[in-house]
Parts: structure tokens; sequence; C-alpha cells
């Protein structure tokens, strides 16, 4: 239960609803000035980018690199986060430096991170300076590899490391233990920006040079799941902004293929503009990603944004066939249905859609999910977790069957020998049953708080929407209410979504719309109460804009 005294004192010095104040204090925010940041983001809140390790001696290796005229390779991975941290880095630092090329590993014939291949690249064209993106916290072997080869390194990462730090000129990642830098939640693109940030101020460049790149920013934020609270909000509001009012070239042209110009909130860029950057590496090269948001001409961006959108199609064809027969390989197993976690793998699956695929079926088990294919001799795979389990611990449970494994809490990447499978499968239900409740085995509505529809009105609606942008650590917040009625007719629109007016008594009437959903249709009765959970949003159809309840569940 939320502090009433917290609660009363926000509603008051902020003249809002004590629903609103409620939401605010679970956000832990209980006095004028906390909920003046929260409510006004501001770029000057920013946390100093030399609090973080290393930061110093990263600038002063590129400062170094500047005046000596060496050759900079920008390095990062291959998905959402490592491109974009990638086009900001790269973008940024053309200017200023004479000799710069990017470079993207191959996700099929060098796989996640740090490559070998991309190393000896370097060498053997004379680079002497790599800057590392979204990856490198755990390549201790690359790093000393590459400094047997007389490349340095610079590695911008931000997953958890390694009991050794690789041997690296400098190591940017705030979750390193020495690390004293406030907030600890970038995505790559942020420990990127972060670095930009500091060669800016360190060399008098003004922040417009820099804050330019906040679109590429806010899409990494988004597409990455890293949280949307302290320092990630203030990046993601104003990258939103920009994203709404003035995108780059890249960005503008893969709203125009996605078929939306404007009025994106973090959740459209999950689902669409960050699958379409991610099917260029997951069908193809990821380079063209790349290339189209770095693209400085509309030509360029023409031409990219096309081939990025025809890869995307083609990646949802890969995605619905593997993911109907991974279905079918679990109905038809009674021993894998009645498991804790999911471990399913065929040789032929495509690698590119395999985290696509464990997330779908991590939507319809809802337990931890491991999907596996071949990749060069080895196989490969993608995890997904569910609401409050921590999948890289599992995977830590595992890691004397695995090559390598990478990630977060609630997704990663995995490699083993091929005779490792059926044991991994073992030893993961194992470690998963022993450490994982009942209760995060359910999906479960979290709701926010009980609401009366007949508070909805124009101010509470302003002040809701003040709590944008919306996302893990701050997601939409979940209303109920009780004993609605419908208002005139019930329909099902699409496939199966519902779509109907509901009021309660002394209520305005409000249009609703419930995704799939469509068993309701017959329940619901015009003197029939029953109850719904939902989050509110504002509805626009044909420039006409109105209040709308999105129903996530309802009970007769």
């Amino acid at each position: 239960m939320p502090d009433e005294t917290a609660v009363n004192h926000l509603s008051g010095i902020l003249n809002i609803d004590p629903v609103l104040s409620t939401l605010l204090v679970h956000r832990g925010i209980s006095n004028y000035e906390e909920a003046r940041h929260f409510f006004r983001p501001d770029l000057l809140l920013l946390h100093d980018p030399f609090l973080m390790q290393d930061m110093e001696k990263a600038v002063l290796r590129i400062e170094a690199a500047i005046e000596e005229n060496e050759k900079v390779l920008i390095y990062g991975d291959y998905d959402v986060d490592g491109t974009t941290a990638v086009s900001v880095t790269y973008s940024f630092f053309k200017k200023y430096v004479t000799q710069i090329e990017y470079y993207i590993p191959d996700r099929y014939k060098e796989g996640y991170g740090i490559s070998t291949q991309g190393i000896d690249y370097a060498a053997e064209n004379g680079f002497g300076l790599i800057i590392a993106l979204d990856c490198g916290i755990k390549s201790v072997d690359k790093i000393a590899y590459a400094n047997e080869k007389g490349v340095d390194f610079i590695i911008c990462d931000h997953h958890n490391p390694g009991e050794e730090l690789p041997d690296a000129i400098a190591v940017l990642d705030p979750k390193r233990a020495d690390c004293e830098y406030p907030y600890k939640e970038l995505p790559g693109a942020g420990i990127g920006f972060k670095l930009i940030q500091a060669f800016a101020e360190k060399n008098d460049i003004l922040f417009e040079e820099i804050s330019r790149y906040l679109d590429l920013v806010a899409i990494s934020i988004a597409c990455d799941i890293v949280p949307i609270t302290g320092e990630n909000r203030i990046l993601a509001h104003y990258g939103l902004q920009k994203i709404n009012t003035d995108p780059c070239i890249g960005v503008k042209k893969l709203m125009e293929v996605a078929g939306r110009s404007g009025n994106y909130t973090i959740s459209d860029i999950v689902f669409s503009l960050g699958p379409r950057i991610n099917a260029a590496g997951r069908i193809d090269d990821a380079k063209h990603a790349v290339e189209l948001l770095i693209a400085c001409t509309d030509e360029e961006a023409q031409t990219k944004g096309e081939l990025i959108n025809l890869k995307n199609t083609e990646r949802k064809g890969h995605d619905l066939k593997i993911t109907d027969e991974a279905l079918a390989m679990l109905d038809n197993d009674e021993i894998l249905i009645s498991r804790k976690s999911t471990v399913v793998f065929n040789e032929d699956w495509h690698k590119g859609v395999i985290g696509i695929v464990a997330s779908r079926l991590t939507e319809k088990y809802y337990r931890p999910t491991v999907v596996l294919t071949r990749s060069n001799g080895h196989v490969a795979g993608s995890a997904r977790s569910v609401l409050g389990y921590d999948l890289y611990e599992a995977l830590c449970g595992c890691s004397d069957l695995l090559i390598q494994f990478g990630g977060h809490k609630y997704a990663a990447g995995l490699t083993m020998h091929p005779e490792n499978v059926e044991k991994f499968a073992e030893r993961f239900e194992e470690v998963v049953s022993a450490t994982i409740t009942a209760e995060q085995l359910i999906q479960q509505i979290q709701i926010d708080a009980e609401l009366r529809l007949s508070q909805i009105e124009s101010k509470f609606f302003r002040v809701l929407n003040q709590f944008a942008p919306f996302g893990p650590g701050n997601m939409s917040p979940v209303f109920l209410s009780k004993n609605v009625y419908v208002s005139g007719n019930v329909g099902l629109v699409g496939s199966n979504h519902l779509k109907m007016m509901v009021m309660q008594e002394g209520s305005p009437m409000f249009d609703t719309i419930a995704f799939n959903h469509g068993e309701y249709l017959d329940k619901i009765k015009k003197d029939v109460p029953f109850d719904i959970c939902y989050t509110i949003e504002e509805n626009v159809w044909k420039e006409k804009r109105s209040i709308q309840l999105n129903i996530k569940g309802i009970r007769m």
C-alpha cells in the first residue's frame, strides 16, 4: 500500500486526483521537486559522463588518435542497440576523425560480439583503435588477441561483466563493480552517447552537436527493453520529440516504409521501427541498417529503407513458419508441455528469427524459453524469460555446458556444442524448477489503482499523458473499474478483437478495444455488470481524437 500521507501531500501541492498521486508514490516520488523532474524531464539533469569509470582514458585515447591521424574503427553488434550505437558514434566522430570506418560482425559467420575476424580486419587494414559498442565486456581473450596485433580497444558496453575485465585502453560499463556512475541501465547506444557527450564537453563542442542523435538513442532504449527511468527517461523523452518533429533522414525513411509519419510512442518503436532495423541483420547484413541510419541524402535512405522493409517481410515468413513448427513440437510432447521451462531445437531453423520465436513461445506458455538451431558447427540459441525471473542467473547454472552466453535478466543469447543440447535441456529445467516460484509461472495483470470511469476527465487524462514515455520501470498504468455496463452494440473487429462502449452509473460512455478477447462476445449482455482492467489511451481516427480504454482483462 502507498504511503497515504505522501499521496495526500502530492495531491495537495500538485492539485491532482489522488489516484494520480498514488501512481507517483509507486514510482518513488514523494515531493514537489521529484514530481517536477518526473513531469518535466530536463537534459541539464543528465549525469556528468566523466563519472563513468575509464571515461577520461577513453577521451584521451580518441584525442590521441585524432592528433596522430590514426585509423579508427567503430564496431558494434548486429541488433537494434548495436546498429544505433554504431550510427550515433560513427556519425559524430566522422566530423573529427579523418580516417574512420564502421564494422558490424556477420551474425552467421562471426556470431555475437567481438570476433577474431573483426580484429584481423582492423590489423590488416591499419586501424590502431577500435571503439566497440554494445559488446566486449566479456571478450577477455579477444582483447588479448587484439593487443598482440597492436590494435587498441575502447569498450562501451552495458551487459554484466564477468569476473575479469578485458585488458582494453578503457572499459566503459556502469555495471562494472568499480564504476560509480549513478545510473546503471543505459543501453549500448546510451553508453556511446555518453562517450560523445564527454568528448564534446572536453573539446568545447556545443550540446546541439550531440542532441541531434537522440532519435537513435530513443530507438535503442525502446528496442533493448531497458528501464525507462532516470537518465533513460530523459533521453527517451527528448528522443521521441525528435522522432516526431525532426527525425534524421534515415529514421524518417524508416517511418515512411512503416506506413506512419509521426506521433510515435515507445511501444510504436518496438513494434514498428525495431523489427525493420533488426531484419537487416537477421536476414541479410546489419550494415544495411547502419547505412540507412547514417544516410545523408534522401536517395541513400530511399534505397536502404526499401531494402530493409523487404527483408522485414521475408523475416515475417521465417518467423511464422518456425513458430508453427515449435508450437507443434510442444503440443505433441506431453513431457515438454509439463515442464517449467521450454527448450526446443531444430538444426534447420533460421538463426535470425529464433529470438522472436522464443518471445512468442514465452507468450503462449509463459515460462523461461530457449530456442536453439545449428550455426557454424555449433548450436546457437536465444532465450526469453517471464516477469520477475532472472534468466541470466539460470544460464549461469548451466555455464559448464555452454561455449559462451550473455545478456540480461529477461533476454539472452548462448552457444554450445551439439552434443550438449539434451544435457542443457535437462539442466536448464532443473535450474528453473528449483528457482522459479509458482506465481512467476502465472501471467498476471498488475493493477495500479481502482478508478471510477467518472474520474477520467480531460485534466486527469492530460496529467496521465505526462507520465509517458512508458516502458519497463514506468509502465502505462493499469486501472480497475468494477460494475461497468455495455452501452450500445458489442462487436468484433479484425480477427478476434472485442469493440464496445462501456459506462458506469453516473459516468459518460467510453469507447473500448479488447485485443484477442473475442471469446467474451456472447457473454456480455446489456444489463449484466462486469469488471474491466485497462489502460487509458488516445484514439485518433480521421483526425478526430478521443479517449479509449484498452482493455487487458474482463471479469464477469
